[in-house]
């Protein structure tokens, strides 16, 4: 038998490192972490929200009927908004209204009012820290309605300062949009591909519309995830500092939906939860009844000033 030659083995193939600079490298794993963040607080939400479906369908007929009510509120307080006869204390009080409409919705019944909340909500305020137990406690300070004075200076001073902290920041993520658009924009074009074959200049002008639509949405993290799959496109360090941004703000509002609401009303034993629920449906039906009428009070401008000083001297913050 002759002699065969002996088996050539070829080495294993090894995956190949994505290309790139360090900084581009460092960028990508931002970008991946921010969609992860992304996904896992939309799950979440999405978790939660067929929660809180799942039992207010137990609820029936009364909670759709107080879902309708509340939703009536929005289309007078908007148009309140643009009417030009209210003041600026009024226009922030009918800011404040819709947001605690939505968040009603959003929180009791389930409903997805981002729409709204984008639109109107401030930023949620710091947290403070708790005292510790082991400090002294201070004197007695000034009568109570004057410390109830200087809380209120205190709290507005605080959103202040957060809404300008919050308007710089949502400035800076804008500016970061439009130049992630334009460089995308330079790249990407349509009339860059005007002398391509037919398939070339469909792909081209598919990737140009998925640009367009990341850049109308404000969609950042979108626009950065096609540039860092251009080979020629550094970040500049202005939109990974913004991307880093975007990091912290989805870790903030991932850890609050993690804490658990102890006051939810699916909580609780069986006997409890009967006893919430039987309360729940005489509630609604009033709450229901007032809406009703409530949205027909907000059409008129007398009528709705009227509202908002009782709004306002009860110190509720909603209706």
């Amino acid at each position: 038998m002759p002699n065969l030659p002996q088996r050539q083995r070829l080495p294993a193939r090894v995956a190949a490192a994505p290309a790139g600079s360090p900084a581009q490298l460092a960028f990508r794993h931002a970008l991946h972490q921010v969609n992860t963040l992304r996904e896992e607080l939309q799950r979440l939400r999405a978790s939660q929200a067929t929660t809180r479906q799942a039992y207010w369908q137990q609820v029936g007929p009364v909670a759709a009927a107080a879902v309708t009510a509340r939703r009536a509120l929005y289309a007078p307080l908007e148009t309140a908004l643009t009417s030009g006869y209210l003041n600026r204390a009024e226009l922030q009080q009918v800011t404040e209204l819709l947001v605690h409409n939505a968040r009603s919705l959003q929180e009791r019944f389930g409903e997805d009012e981002a729409e709204i909340l984008a639109r109107y909500a401030p930023p949620p305020p710091p947290l403070e820290a708790k005292p510790d137990a082991a400090t002294p406690q201070a004197s007695p300070g000034p009568p109570p309605h004057e410390q109830a004075a200087a809380a209120r200076a205190h709290r507005q001073r605080a959103r202040t300062t957060q809404t300008q902290a919050t308007e710089h920041e949502n400035q800076a993520l804008l500016e970061n949009t439009k130049a992630a658009y334009r460089q995308l924009a330079r790249l990407h074009h349509p009339d860059r591909a005007a002398r391509a074959d037919a398939d070339t200049q469909q792909a081209q002008t598919a990737l140009m519309q998925r640009i367009t639509a990341a850049y109308a949405a404000g969609d950042l993290a979108a626009l950065l995830s096609l540039l860092a799959t251009t080979d020629t496109a550094t970040p500049p360090s202005a939109e990974a500092e913004a991307l880093a941004q975007q990091q912290a703000r989805l870790s903030q509002q991932l850890a609050a939906a993690r804490r658990p609401d102890e006051h939810a009303p699916w909580s609780g034993t069986e006997k409890q939860q009967r006893t919430r629920l039987r309360d729940i449906k005489r509630s609604l039906r009033a709450e229901t009844d007032y809406l009703i009428q409530l949205a027909r009070h907000l059409q008129e401008p007398a009528s709705l000033r009227q509202v908002l000083r009782e709004v306002a001297a009860n110190g509720h913050e909603g209706m």
